[in-house]
């Protein structure tokens, strides 16, 4: 498909000033641009008056691994303009596990319903490591593009077994260390874009082996991780990971790790850098030592910043803040809702969640304010529209006493919302603007019924223009169209996110009058894969115009493709660039 689009304000993914062109798409490539009368040759002519020309964005922190199995178009990411997308973060892929260890480490961590992953991979996994897994996405009609880390976890259990991997008393040997090195070399010789960890225990087993249990990567120790990083520098490969979230200690080693002073820099990007209710003075402390070590000791660290509002919406008690404190794993592990319904009613079980609840400068995420909790939807409807701050006023009884009642009187059919972070607007500018931070973790695939960032790339560029309008830019909307393309296609090792003569013609077109308040809107959707669950979503009607991935049309005017989803030729398994 040939394509002329005409008179578009054009974004190539650098900082490269944006100017008025015509781009000429030929064989699903950038094949001109500047200023061209009619072609001789078939095309379709795009009117780009008014409009914006910019590189498909990059969403570089998802947990896709089951959804692109089950539906690879990804729509929900692809409406929005994202056109490439990396699987296999925070320590959980699905390339050596068995399924059921597989489902363990991914469904309860990631809010995806369990019984639809699991016997979904006991039917189709057939692959045992990184180049059969990679073969087999290939197989299927991607919609974006689609690129991975190897998870630590999953590694992990291929070596060790998953008693092993999840036994706090177990070190590995120095055979099963090189063992894992050499899955992990395996997975770079696959293409895969390097290694991803996790370190925050919150993060919990699903099934019955070993319920509740954090992920195995959880339990490794310094040396393993310096084993497999000494790999990760070697090949010039990218560490994905996460601190302690909770104490937060621990991202002193990963900032040294990534130091480059008389030795290769490690690439190392964690989540997350956010303007967090719980402390609010944290960020500057953050980057400020994020900045001695990227300056002063060659490091090349990366904080994974949201640019948007943190809210997450929660069904009765399923929410994974309640994961940081005793009490709140206590009640997570059961998964029979009348068990859980006679905990939350229990005496003693109310004392130890109070007790938690306020520990004043006790490490947290979560702010741990329930009158800074809306209710969305309940049973009682003069609760909703009301915090649980109101409800317990009401009643005259702790905030910790409304919220257990209504969380045990009404299960999931009590809806609320809060948000954690990134509540306050001027902060949020300075933290996306850094050159320490990556817009990124928008987690899409996972956590279906809490959090909704599809849209990010969207959300980034409204507040960068809101800014310009009101004459007081923070940073240029070709910096922000860099941040969310080019810089990220060049920093992972990814052929992605540019758009210059020659590359592969992924690209949206965008209506700037349309950056508007809807952009912020959640709303719920179908999910049909999954059983037609109802998940959170964005819509932002109008907006995005077209997207095209592989010189494709894929979405247009609000409208997929009838082929996109269904036939090859849009996404492929795009492998690191060598570096």
């Amino acid at each position: 498909m040939n394509i002329l689009v005409k008179d578009i304000r054009f974004f190539d993914g650098s900082k490269e000033k944006s100017s008025i062109q015509d781009v000429w798409i030929e064989n699903g490539k950038i094949a001109g641009v500047g200023k061209f009368q009619k072609p001789e040759i078939d095309h379709t002519i795009i009117d780009g008056t008014g409009k914006w020309m910019t590189p498909g964005f990059i969403d570089t922190h998802t947990h896709y691994d089951a959804e692109v199995l089950l539906a690879p178009a990804l729509y929900e990411s692809t409406r929005h303009g994202v056109t490439t997308v990396i699987l296999g973060c925070c320590s959980i892929s699905m390339v050596y596990g068995e399924p059921e260890d597989c489902a363990d480490i991914f469904t309860r961590v990631e809010a995806v319903p369990r019984d639809i992953v699991l016997p979904l991979l006991e039917r189709i996994k057939t692959w045992k490591n990184p180049t059969a897994y990679k073969n087999y996405l290939k197989t299927l009609n991607l919609g974006p593009n689609v690129s991975a880390f190897i998870g630590h976890s999953d590694i992990r259990i291929a070596t060790l077994g998953l008693e092993k991997a999840v036994d706090k008393h177990y070190v590995p040997s120095r055979p099963e260390l090189g063992l894992m090195k050499s899955k992990l070399k395996e997975s770079m010789d696959a293409g895969f874009l390097g290694l991803s960890m996790m370190t925050t225990r919150w993060d919990k087993l699903d099934g019955k082996r070993f319920r509740s249990r954090s992920l195995p990567s959880t339990y490794a120790r310094l040396k393993e991780f310096r084993a497999l990083n000494s790999v990760l520098r070697e090949r010039g490969r990218v560490l994905q990971g996460a601190p302690d979230i909770v104490t937060k200690y621990n991202m002193f080693f990963f900032l040294w790790e990534s130091v480059g002073l008389f030795r290769k820099k490690l690439k190392t990007t964690l989540i997350t850098l956010a303007d967090c209710k719980a402390n609010p003075y944290l960020w500057r402390f953050v980057l400020l030592v994020t900045a001695i070590f990227n300056r002063l000791l060659k490091a090349d660290f990366k904080w994974q910043a949201l640019p948007c509002k943190f809210q997450v919406f929660a069904d009765g008690m399923d929410l994974v803040v309640f994961e940081e404190f005793g009490a709140g794993e206590e009640a997570l592990h059961l998964e029979k809702l009348d068990e859980r319904r006679k905990l939350l009613r229990a005496n003693d079980y109310r004392e130890r969640f109070r007790k938690d609840y306020d520990k004043k400068f006790s490490p947290r995420v979560w702010h741990r304010d329930f009158g800074d909790a809306l209710i969305l939807n309940c049973p009682e409807k003069d609760f909703i529209g009301k915090s649980f701050g109101e409800i317990a006023l009401m009643r005259n009884v702790h905030p910790v006493e409304a919220f257990l009642d209504a969380a045990a009187d009404f299960g999931k059919e009590l809806r609320w919302t809060t948000v954690i972070a990134n509540h306050r607007k001027n902060i949020l500018e300075k933290l996306i603007s850094s050159p320490d931070s990556i817009p990124s973790f928008s987690d899409a695939g996972a956590h279906l019924r809490s959090m909704a960032f599809y849209n990010f790339p969207l959300q980034f560029l409204k507040l960068v223009n809101d800014a310009q309008k009101e004459g007081r830019s923070f940073m240029t909307l070709e910096e922000a169209v860099n941040k969310l393309t080019g810089d990220l296609g060049n920093w992972f090792n990814l052929d992605a996110g540019h758009l210059k003569i020659g590359d592969r013609a992924d690209f949206v077109i965008l209506n700037p009058d349309l950056l508007d308040e809807r952009v912020l809107a959640i709303e719920e959707a179908a999910f049909p894969e999954m059983g037609d669950m109802q998940r959170l979503v964005n819509r932002n009607a109008g907006l995005v115009e077209h997207v095209f991935i592989n010189g494709k049309p894929a979405y247009q005017h609000e409208n997929f493709n009838p082929e996109f989803g269904h036939a090859k030729g849009y996404g492929t398994f795009l492998e690191a660039i060598p570096r």
